[in-house]
């Protein structure tokens, strides 16, 4: 009963649109126009090409896939349908985005956030950061199930102490997102991981014990090359704390009782609470407890010379839902700075006009024809993997979610497996190893614009550090490609 009740509730009915007008080249033309448009766009605007541009060339993308639609008999009222599907799926990301911004504002005020990297500096040095960042934030991802919960909590406090360090933002954000993507995979209580043994027809634990044959050897190897970058990088932070410790120790009240919130929201969510609700409860408490360890910044933020109902009501309403800044020397200034839910409002932007992209590409039969066309390519079982492993990464580029990912070459590549006389944990495992993990590498996919809009790095700073996520496609064909730990159907 209890794999039961683990099962997502969504996307497991997804409608694939097949349109028998459309050809592959025809199917390809939006993604070819969206790729150039892209490219150029960030050649002109650089880092700022998130702040709006690329928003508006994923419309103009969604535009050349209407164009194509339209030529091969697609009516306007269907691809619309499917924009608005596409959407509505996004509804619970959307509003946990809005929900981040909120605790990062109140865990700020209450000296949370603070205290872990107060903390943090007195255990953590240059040497073992990187590799303990992977560590600790694959600990909290299996125990959530969640790397958007991980990168929301721990991974904001981490990117803190690593900027403390002088150590790059990207190797900082590519730590934790190789951990915390790691423990969502092996999680039970990830929604991927329920997801993608669905989509196969196998079983969770097997698919766990399965997957691990290679995620295990993936997560040694970028723990090992994260313990070499922190032997030879030379740290550019101060190699004494003691100037940030004791801007910290100025200004808020540090003690281990601010510990209690995280562990509340930690608990809530291992106890299957909808993170949604985990969050709205981390923000409330974060609340209170600002109120009563740090009035006097709660006083500030209101507008008032002490603490009243007003400025108390004030100061915390604002740190929820507008950008704060608390007083700091111009170097420190980004430790003591929150982007409240306004600030979380860019990403929700680039997400919805993503989803724009997708929707049409899904509702013109485009993704149906790129996975039906890489899968007739698979005339070998590796170049089934193969041809998997392409459908997983060109639906993370294309239809920009990822459990579409999952979904549509779950259901398109699975009798394929069968006729194969191979186990669904081989689909399972190849869905995971290419679809879960490599959202996050791309800036206009769900999970790369959450990730990037949360720890505040752009994509391209961490894509090269995040080794987890891109070794593992490559982890799953060197498998397949020399036939290692491939199940059977039946055994011979």
């Amino acid at each position: 009963m209890a794999e039961k009740a683990q099962k997502p509730k969504f996307r497991e009915a997804e409608n694939i649109v097949e349109n028998k007008e459309l050809n592959i080249w025809e199917a390809l033309i939006p993604v070819f126009a969206l790729v150039a448009m892209l490219a150029y766009n960030v050649f002109v605007f650089g880092d700022s090409a998130i702040e709006g541009s690329n928003q508006f060339i994923l419309l103009l993308g969604g535009a050349v896939a209407a164009i194509v639609g339209f030529r091969n008999k697609v009516s306007y009222k269907q691809m619309l349908a499917e924009v608005a599907e596409n959407v509505r799926s996004t509804t619970g990301a959307l509003l946990i985005l809005l929900m981040v911004g909120a605790l990062a504002g109140t865990w700020l005020i209450s000296g949370i956030i603070p205290a872990m990297i107060y903390y943090g500096l007195y255990i953590l040095n240059p040497t073992i950061f990187l590799a303990a960042c992977v560590v600790i934030c694959a600990i909290i991802s299996i125990a959530t199930g969640s790397s958007w919960t991980t990168a929301a909590t721990v991974g904001i406090a981490l990117i803190g102490i690593g900027d403390v360090l002088g150590i790059s933002l990207g190797m900082t954000a590519g730590a934790v997102l190789s951990g915390a993507y790691f423990g969502d995979k092996m999680s039970p209580l990830s929604d991927t991981t329920n997801l993608a043994p669905v989509m196969a027809g196998g079983e969770l634990f097997s698919h766990i014990r399965y997957m691990a044959l290679t995620t295990i050897p993936t997560i040694s190897v970028t723990l090992l090359i994260f313990i070499i970058i922190g032997f030879s990088i030379e740290s550019t932070g101060p190699t004494d704390a003691s100037e940030i410790l004791g801007i910290i120790g100025e200004r808020f009240n540090i003690n281990g009782w601010l510990f209690i919130v995280p562990i509340v929201v930690i608990f809530l969510i291992i106890k299957k609470t909808p993170p949604l609700v985990a969050l709205l409860i981390g923000t409330l408490l974060g609340g209170v407890f600002a109120l009563i360890f740090q009035p006097g910044i709660v006083s500030s933020l209101g507008g008032g010379n002490g603490l009243s109902f007003e400025s108390g009501y004030k100061g915390v309403l604002n740190a929820i839902t507008v950008e704060t800044q608390l007083e700091a020397p111009e170097k420190y200034s980004k430790l003591f700075k929150s982007k409240g839910m306004a600030g979380m409002l860019g990403t929700i932007w680039l997400i919805v006009c993503a989803m724009v992209f997708g929707g049409i590409m899904d509702g013109i039969g485009a993704l149906q024809r790129i996975t039906k066309s890489l899968l007739n390519m698979a005339k070998t079982t590796f170049g089934l993997f193969a041809s998997t492993v392409g459908s997983c990464l060109a639906l993370n580029v294309t239809a920009s979610d990822q459990y579409l990912a999952l979904v549509v070459p779950g259901k398109m590549f699975a009798k394929a497996y069968e006729e194969r006389g191979l186990a669904p944990e081989n689909l399972s495992r190849t869905l995971e190893d290419s679809g879960t993990v490599t959202s996050v590498l791309v800036p206009w996919n769900t999970c790369g614009a959450y990730h990037s809009g949360v720890l505040g790095v752009p994509v391209i700073d961490y894509f090269a550090f995040a080794i987890f996520n891109w070794l593992s496609p490559f982890m799953t064909l060197l498998f397949a490609a020399f036939k290692i730990k491939i199940k059977q159907l039946t055994t011979k």
